[in-house]
């Protein structure tokens, strides 16, 4: 059985609402959900984290759920007549002194306040992710700051500003989203993602209020700002992943730049030993279409060979017409990319010592695994810190992560090749464990007879930390003969 390693993310909203549309997600592939906070009520995401969680104990099928935060939105207000056309060469201003409903074809009203005093003449502000262009001509009395267009067409209602090149001072975490840290844990998210965070700083911030609120899910850093390439290590290590937010990154960073931010985000993620996520418009012409352009497919593609853990899908299952056929589509790409020679080969820490047992135990694993004739690796783990590990070498071997926790089945569905799989072994001989191991991955076809099989443990259960022990058994023969 050929099993898809790379994770994809679907955010749900009013396509996947439909009946029987997240049934057929769940059986298309999707390994993890995406509630976006910037929509929708608390009820909302309640009830959709209610009916994934329902269908995943239906289904024997563990789906994650990841809450993303909104985060602070730089915006314009509105316009008296809801749209207008600039063009190329006019003057234009934003003005946090205007009325909220004022807006016209020479000015519209500014929600941040600290907007003009964060600016300077020179400076480029891009709105709608860069479709109109501004330059900053002047600021005057601290309020309103007059732009010349350098970039027309069409602006609408509460489009959002960027600062080419970052700088503005936007804390990451709004009052919403405090508040919607109660919402978050009412959920149980496995994953909350975190938006704009400059520093490891905000994201420890983050932990701790998440915390507060009982809340112990998995941090995902959405690396949207420019400054936060600076200090891109910190933001990791604060973190259990990233996401490569292609969107408000590109418009900071450049469109240009933004390849090879991406494949150092996702090279140094893996390095630090934390997920990662390609985000954006990966299948955006699926929205409306049912079939992706071939520009699409290639960056699917890309972002596999690079290693990231998973994909995402946003509007194209949120709000698309094809939600099913996207995940499909990603589900066909994965499969045929991973396939590749350079996919499944690894030299990652090949010349470095390990600082822990349960580390070598994993590195030894995948070692074995990808010069050895395996079929499987299943690892008891109270934590999933040992798939983990594995998960960063690259390898054509599936990864069974056995756990007892819910906690750790979810952390583990957006590891790639990591596959959850619930296991109660508590008191249990070590003979016992063994045999019920290969009889539990016997039931769901995952593994035949005259299989290879290696399977990692630690002698003490429940012990976090504990994994000690690496055994190849062969599938139909004794375990522990």
């Amino acid at each position: 059985m050929q099993l898809k390693r790379t994770k994809i993310l679907a955010t749900l909203g009013p396509s996947t609402d439909k009946p029987g549309v997240l049934e057929a997600l769940f059986e298309a592939g999707v390994d993890v959900v995406r509630l976006n906070f910037s929509h929708g009520s608390a009820q909302d995401h309640i009830a959709r984290a209610e009916h994934v969680r329902e269908l995943s104990r239906a289904t024997g099928r563990r789906v994650g759920v990841l809450a993303d935060l909104q985060g602070p939105k730089i915006r314009i207000e509105r316009f008296k007549n809801n749209k207008v056309v600039l063009q190329e060469g006019q003057d234009f201003a934003l003005d946090t002194n205007l009325g909220k409903l004022d807006g016209d074809e020479t000015q519209v009203a500014l929600g941040y306040e600290p907007l003009a005093r964060e600016v300077q003449p020179g400076a480029r502000l891009l709105l709608d992710d860069g479709r109109v262009v501004l330059d900053v001509v002047n600021v005057e009395n601290q309020s309103r700051v007059n732009c010349k267009v350098v970039v027309g067409g069409d602006l609408s209602n509460n489009k959002g500003i960027n600062l080419q090149g970052g700088g503005l001072s936007a804390a990451a975490l709004t009052e919403k989203d405090i508040e919607d840290m109660k919402t978050v844990a009412k959920i149980n998210a496995d994953y909350v993602a975190i938006s704009f965070p400059r520093s490891g700083e905000d994201m420890r911030e983050a932990r701790r209020l998440l915390e507060a609120e009982g809340c112990f899910a998995g941090l995902v850093a959405k690396v949207e700002r420019a400054e936060a390439m600076l200090v891109i290590d910190d933001i990791i290590l604060a973190s259990d992943a990233i996401m490569v937010a292609r969107g408000d990154l590109g418009v900071e960073i450049g469109d240009a730049n933004l390849p090879a931010a991406q494949k150092l985000l996702i090279k140094r993620s893996r390095e630090l030993n934390r997920a990662v996520i390609t985000a954006t418009q990966m299948m955006e012409s699926m929205i409306k279409n049912p079939i992706p352009t071939r520009a699409e497919v290639f960056d699917v593609a890309n972002a596999i060979v690079d290693g990231t853990d998973a994909i995402m899908l946003s509007a194209e299952t949120a709000s698309g017409d094809y939600p099913v056929k996207a995940v499909e589509a990603m589900v066909r790409i994965c499969l045929e990319t991973e396939k590749q020679p350079n996919v499944i080969t690894s030299e990652h820490r090949i010349s470095e010592f390990f600082g822990r047992v349960d580390e070598a135990i994993a590195m030894s694993t995948m070692y074995l695994a990808n010069h050895f004739n395996v079929s499987g690796i299943a690892s008891l783990t109270e934590t999933g810190s040992t798939t983990l590990w594995m998960s960063r070498i690259s390898s054509g071997i599936p990864i069974f992560a056995l756990s007892s926790h819910e906690k750790t089945l979810g952390r583990v569905t957006l590891y790639r090749g990591v596959f959850p799989i619930p296991f109660a072994h508590e008191k249990m001989a070590n003979a016992s464990v063994y045999h019920l191991i290969v009889d539990k991955l016997r039931g769901r076809g995952l593994v035949e007879s005259g299989d290879a099989l290696i399977i990692t443990k630690g002698d003490a259960t429940g012990h976090i930390g504990g994994t000690n022990s690496l055994k190849v058994v062969i599938v139909g023969e004794d375990p522990i003969a």
